[in-house]
């Protein structure tokens, strides 16, 4: 298993994650079992937004007695009331569930205290200018949360978030249709139909990435797999079907990302998505796939997927175009930008213009005319 650092957290999470969303439809101790086995693995994440007590009463005794060795993100503001989830602001409602959590996982503190769900404007303004908030902030400053994140599926309130200084981490929705859909306060929308010609990825979308590695806000991702909707060409946007490997590889070239959540019913679940840490760059290829659907093109643009490689003077091409993407939108290139830029070694001045990686390419970018403008624009 590989592990990156959650933004600047300090924490270091595995790439594959625990999505425990689905846990409440087995047996607890099935559910149980199936929480430490992914612990096996080097999963070390697991997020718990579920309000039922038996949900929580799962993780608690899953990760009793190996409580520091993982990580949990507990959502602030997701209650359960007369046996239903409600998403609330209500504090006689918001402190008794969390507490909630504490209890039932048998800890004093949680890794991630997570604003739940923030979609629409008008419940950012609520979250943001009532005791809602100062009760989050109170529950860092006693260390109960150690680090204050965010859940969201639309990319103008996660920007809002990143641009508080004070969110460190955003649970973000990504996979490939999501990242061609345009910002919405409706999740339904975006699991609806979609329209023919609509190319490329969402540039709020794309920029909110960046921004997200500019400021290292780190993110989680959940519904990386479009709710199964991608495994099947039938119900795909795209108009062909993707593998689980192929959707994780897609979520974990996005920058900013550093972890993807999946939801498991079975130790064989657990081991296909482990399977990604091994498995061959055919098995993970996601560009070739979206490149030859009957629906929809991602023409012009670089998405990280590494079919450039490999390049006569030893350039990471994708990593350069990652870091041009980043410095492009500011006014001055941000220093941390360019660090990590000369960091490579070798740089895009060490471009030959032989456009070899150009022939390679699915989504028919410029890679030369790119690495002439970046030397340009960092210097080197």
């Amino acid at each position: 298993m590989r592990y990156r650092n959650l933004g600047k957290t300090g924490l270091k999470v595995s790439e594959i994650g625990f999505g425990g969303e689905w846990l409440e439809r087995h047996d607890q101790e099935e559910s149980v079992e199936l929480i430490r086995y992914a612990g096996t693995k080097g999963i070390n994440i697991i997020d718990c937004w579920m309000p039922d007590p038996k949900s929580r009463d799962i993780i608690g005794s899953a990760i009793e007695g190996n409580r520091e060795n993982w990580i949990v993100q507990g959502h602030i503001g997701s209650t359960y009331q007369n046996g239903q989830y409600v998403r609330t602001r209500d504090m006689k409602f918001v402190v008794p569930a969390f507490e909630d959590i504490l209890k039932r996982m048998k800890t004093d503190y949680i890794d991630l205290g997570m604003i739940h769900y923030v979609d629409a404007v008008e419940d950012w303004n609520t979250c943001m200018n009532t005791d809602y908030i100062k009760y989050v902030h109170e529950l860092h400053d006693q260390g109960v949360i150690r680090h204050i994140g965010l859940s969201t599926h639309n990319p103008r309130i996660a920007k809002m978030a990143v641009e508080t200084g004070f969110v460190e981490m955003i649970l973000f929705s990504i996979n490939p249709a999501f990242d061609m859909h345009p910002a919405t306060e409706d999740l339904d929308e975006m699991f609806g139909e979609y329209e023919k010609g609509l190319a490329g990825i969402d540039q709020e979308r794309a920029a909110l990435y960046r921004l997200c590695e500019e400021k290292e806000v780190g993110i989680t991702v959940m519904k990386g797999f479009f709710g199964g909707r991608l495994f099947d060409a039938k119900t795909s946007p795209f108009g062909t079907a993707f593998t689980p490997l192929q959707c994780i590889h897609y979520v974990l070239t996005r920058p900013g990302v550093s972890s993807i959540l999946v939801g498991y019913d079975t130790k064989a679940q657990v081991d296909e998505a482990v399977a990604y840490e091994t498995a061959e760059d055919e098995k993970k290829d996601y560009a070739s796939v979206i490149a030859s659907a009957p629906i929809h093109s991602y023409s012009g643009q670089c998405t990280y997927c590494g079919h450039c490689k490999p390049c006569p003077m030893n350039i990471d091409i994708a990593m350069v175009n990652k870091f041009y993407d980043l410095a492009v939108q500011q006014p001055e290139v941000p220093e941390s930008v360019k660090s990590h830029y000369e960091a490579l070694g070798v740089t895009a001045s060490a471009c030959i213009g032989c456009r070899g990686c150009e022939s390679r390419c699915p989504f028919d970018v410029k890679v030369a005319d790119r690495m002439v403008k970046t030397a340009e624009l960092f210097g080197c």
